[in-house]
């Protein structure tokens, strides 16, 4: 498995100009010449990957983040955050990536002694599964390149006094707009995320209604995310959306539930529910 502690690595390895600025670089796709693929591969940064991409040839070639599959057929927005694993599995007939769109990598020194140093980590989609990504709509994708391309554009001005604030501010904008665009999602996936709700809440039921239930105890937030196949975090920011709950307190409202309905419908006394 390949480790790239430094952006300047990854550029050297995927043969890249050398970067403008040190902690922050941005490119087209498009620009990158693709050697011949021989995968699979892994890989790890130490750095924040931001990619808004499209892969032509996605039949042949699967990005997979942790044990999930990650599906190019749109232009999608995907946030992978540093010490992550990812992996390319490579069809046998595949001779290059054939991809499209923008590439932004953030080191964290960067970030060192601003304020979204101690913010970053609270935007969820760090934590989501690659499957989870953002599908973007040709709107929010304009803004979006915008911001890249104004990053971008600063990185490789003359550094002075002023650039560290100013990309800081892009790359916060450019957060906050993504933090935004997923809110849309769910709420514009209205079914599929009413689907997701109905067969936690059967999952819960199923689980409450089992004799072993002083034994096991509550669900987890993880239990319960592990089997809807999602990550806890994308799980909770489902949830808030449709519910203003988090998976935690919805597990709860739903055990009071229970114990309400046991009280109503038999002899039980309240300690001995």
């Amino acid at each position: 498995m390949k480790r790239f502690k430094t952006i300047s690595q990854f550029l050297q390895f995927r043969q890249l100009p050398k970067p403008e600025h040190p902690l922050i670089y941005a490119f087209q796709l498009e620009t990158v010449e693709t050697s011949k693929l021989v995968g699979p591969a892994s890989w790890v940064y130490d750095f924040y990957c931001i990619g808004l991409k499209k892969v032509i040839n996605e039949k042949e070639i699967k990005l997979k983040y942790g044990q999930q599959t990650y599906d190019y057929d749109n232009g999608i927005l995907s946030f992978v955050a540093p010490n992550q694993v990812l992996s390319l599995s490579v069809h046998p007939n595949a001779t290059q990536l054939k991809q499209s769109g923008w590439m932004l990598l953030i080191h964290p020194d960067l970030l060192w002694n601003t304020p979204l140093a101690g913010t970053v980590k609270h935007y969820d989609f760090w934590n989501y599964s690659v499957n989870e990504a953002l599908f973007l709509s040709e709107k929010e994708e304009a803004v979006l390149v915008n911001i890249i391309q104004n990053i971008r554009q600063e990185s490789h001005a003359n550094i002075d006094k002023f650039s560290k604030s100013i990309i800081i501010s892009h790359v916060e904008t450019l957060l906050n707009y993504a933090d935004r665009f997923y809110h849309r999602q769910f709420i514009t996936r209205e079914k599929s995320s009413h689907q997701m709700l109905e067969r936690l809440d059967k999952l819960l039921s199923d689980y409450f209604n089992n004799t072993d239930l002083i034994l096991k105890g509550l669900p987890t937030v993880s239990h319960v995310a592990q089997a809807l196949n999602l990550t806890p975090n994308y799980l909770s920011s489902l949830l808030k959306v449709l519910t203003g709950q988090n998976t935690q307190q919805h597990i709860h409202e739903k055990l009071i539930e229970k114990a309400k309905e046991k009280l109503s419908t038999t002899d039980l006394s309240i300690s001995e529910i």
